[in-house]
């Protein structure tokens, strides 16, 4: 069975033992996929380098980061830097033969570059704003991720994709989970979360 796991960035403050515990029990038999977050932890190294964070709401109450490209350097050092490793780090231990990746490496992930942005502002008033440095994901390098599955690999990937003009651009964290599992035909999508009432004990019973 082929599974993807979104792991929320909350949950990975400490890289909990329970939770690699869970991931190398999973491995049992199975093939994983990994996608990470990590927007709390981005907010407080990019408030520790001076860089005040700003939030966006769509239409539909969507919120979002406003990435422009101070935003988005910081985005990278610490989704592909800090947090990925931490986490390669903390599987590795265990065994777990992780590979850790962005969308940049090897065109894993390709988005296209959002224009412009629709926005509510504090009146409720909709505005479009520059898009700055945020994605819209358009393809996943299949080829690339079954190598690695086939191999043995753990793919851990950093929702940092790349766009037509090569520039990393963020994306949704949620939604490369959801982009990877629907190329590759995933058996199973999991998003696992803090949110009170869930537990690594339902991985199994969480279709996609």
């Amino acid at each position: 069975m082929l599974i993807v796991v979104k792991v929320g960035g909350s949950i990975l403050e400490e890289v909990p033992a329970e939770l690699v515990s869970d991931i190398k029990n999973v491995l049992s038999g199975n093939q994983l996929v990994l996608v990470h977050g990590g927007g709390k932890e981005v907010t407080e190294i990019a408030s520790k380098l001076g860089k005040e964070q700003k939030f966006v709401f769509s239409p539909t109450g969507f919120r979002s980061r406003y990435t422009d490209k101070e935003t988005m350097e910081i985005f990278t050092m610490v989704m592909v830097g800090r947090i990925n490793k931490k986490l390669v780090s903390a599987l590795q231990k265990q065994k777990i033969p992780a590979l850790g990746l962005s969308g940049l490496d090897g065109f894993l992930v390709r988005a296209e570059r959002k224009k412009r942005l629709v926005i509510v502002d504090e009146r409720g008033r909709k505005r479009v704003i520059d898009g700055g440095y945020t994605g819209k994901i358009g393809q996943i390098n299949v080829s690339l991720l079954q190598l690695l599955l086939e191999d043995g690999y753990v793919p851990l990937v950093s929702p940092v994709a790349v766009s037509e003009e090569f520039e990393p651009l963020n994306v949704d964290a949620d939604r490369t989970a959801s982009s990877i599992a629907g190329a590759l035909k995933a058996d199973r999508l999991v998003l696992l979360t803090d949110v009170e009432g869930f537990s690594s004990e339902d991985w199994g019973r969480h279709d996609n």
